[in-house]
């Protein structure tokens, strides 16, 4: 049987306070985008800021430049500018940023097991009727 769970006292590493080593990881990694940029990242040598952009569309610039920079700064991205004009910037993942691949291939048949479970639904029918009508045309 497990240990019971101990209150642990606060820590702090690189800016992120914590109590255990689960709260440190989820602060380095959690959210919406940042498993998925790693994610984008992880089967190519590099790939380019507008790339990224393009495999989330949903994303903004500016939050997909927080989240760059963020991912940079706890050393799990490297960025490489390249001094061209037009600037050409790539990003690539560490040896830090590899290591937490099997995590994330863990979350994805996650996912998969969960869809197969509950099953999928179109998006735009989900959103309903308005969402799927054609727009009218003028006459």
């Amino acid at each position: 049987m497990p240990d019971p769970i101990t209150p642990c006292s606060r820590k702090r590493c690189r800016g992120k306070e914590y109590s255990c080593n689960m709260e440190l990881a989820l602060g380095v990694i959690g959210g919406k985008w940042k498993p998925l940029i790693l994610w984008y990242l992880r089967d190519v040598a590099t790939m380019r800021f507008s790339a990224l952009r393009r495999a989330m569309p949903a994303i903004t610039q500016k939050m997909l430049t927080q989240q760059l920079r963020e991912l940079e700064s706890d050393g799990l991205l490297t960025r490489t500018v390249f001094a061209e004009v037009p600037p050409r910037v790539e990003y690539a993942l560490t040896d830090l940023g590899r290591g937490i691949i099997p995590i994330l291939e863990a979350l994805c048949r996650f996912g998969r097991e969960f869809e197969a479970r509950f099953g999928i639904e179109d998006a735009a029918a989900a959103a309903g009727p308005a969402a799927t009508a054609e727009p009218a045309t003028a006459r």
